[in-house]
């Protein structure tokens, strides 16, 4: 459906421009948060995709969620809403996390547009770049995603599944260099860290099935699915990234991930940079999404 090779070039010219032009994007550089939210913004523009950036107050400055839209433009049956934090936190440039996910979600934005124009697709997809989801963001309510999902939630906005993109360009091969947090070890998930996983609740079960079915069909990259109850409270570290705003408003929601620190040592660091990455992986990534959305297609 696209090229993987070109499309892994394009991820890295975007890991490029935000870890190495733009740099750290924390809250230490208002400055950098406005550059990020701006190249989001024209990346869409100069592709012909609706934006907008959607500003709210953080302490003492605005930071803006970057809001972008694919439609038919009749009434699609279905909107997902595709999203990620492009915040990095204090101290790290943060490739994986979370530049990786704007890279994907931005070529997932390039490959819809083009299966739109040769497709009938009977959908939405609503992309949020959030602008803060990093500490000491993380968990209070300027987080982007809590902004975005509790206004959502207020005016009903219909959102029939979310999608979290959180750190996504990680790959291991060695045995073992994949962990999971307690009691997920024990379950016989894989040993080496060349999947991409998709973390769910309960309510989020067939919107997590229909994903699983459609990321199988392509076998360059797999997949692996797992699903928390009680909205991952008896497992907290599958909440730490946007989905979890809007699990908690009462949405359909799921994380897809490399999983972060239970494989990427990086995590958190100043070497979260963008040699670690596999483009490659996350190339299939962004084929795997689109064959989810062409799964909706239009009857003839």
């Amino acid at each position: 459906m696209i090229d993987i090779q070109q499309t892994a070039e394009r991820l890295e010219a975007h890991l490029r421009a935000l870890t190495e032009t733009i740099g750290e994007r924390s809250v230490r550089y208002p400055e950098n948060l406005d550059k990020t939210a701006d190249y989001i913004r024209l990346f869409y523009e100069n592709i012909g995709i609706a934006v907008q950036r959607d500003p709210y107050d953080y302490v003492d400055f605005k930071v803006d969620n970057v809001i972008a839209d694919i439609s038919t433009g009749a009434q699609p049956s279905r909107r997902y809403l595709l999203g990620a934090h492009y915040d990095s936190v204090s101290g790290t440039v943060g490739a994986d996390d979370n530049a990786s996910a704007i890279a994907v979600q931005l070529e997932t934005a390039r490959g819809l547009k083009a299966l739109f124009k040769q497709a009938g697709l009977d959908l939405t997809v609503t992309f949020v770049s959030f602008a803060l989801e990093e500490p000491p963001a993380y968990g209070t309510r300027y987080m982007g995603s809590r902004v975005y999902a509790k206004r959502a939630r207020k005016e009903q906005e219909k959102i029939d599944g979310m999608i979290c993109l959180e750190m996504v360009g990680y790959a291991c091969y060695e045995p073992g260099c994949q962990k999971y947090p307690f009691p997920l070890g024990f379950f016989g998930y894989p040993k080496q860290g060349n999947y991409i996983g998709i973390v769910s609740n309960f309510k989020s079960g067939k919107f997590t099935q229909a994903l699983f079915n459609a990321f199988q069909n392509n076998p360059e990259l797999p997949v692996i699915k797992t699903k928390i109850p009680f909205n991952g409270r008896i497992v907290p570290a599958v909440r730490l990234s946007d989905h979890a705003s809007f699990w908690d408003q009462g949405f359909k929601a799921v994380m897809i991930t490399d999983t972060a620190f239970f494989r990427n040592p990086h995590y958190h660091c100043p070497s979260d940079t963008i040699e670690k990455l596999d483009y490659r992986f996350m190339a299939e990534l962004v084929e795997s999404l689109l064959l989810f959305f062409k799964s909706h297609q239009s009857e003839p």
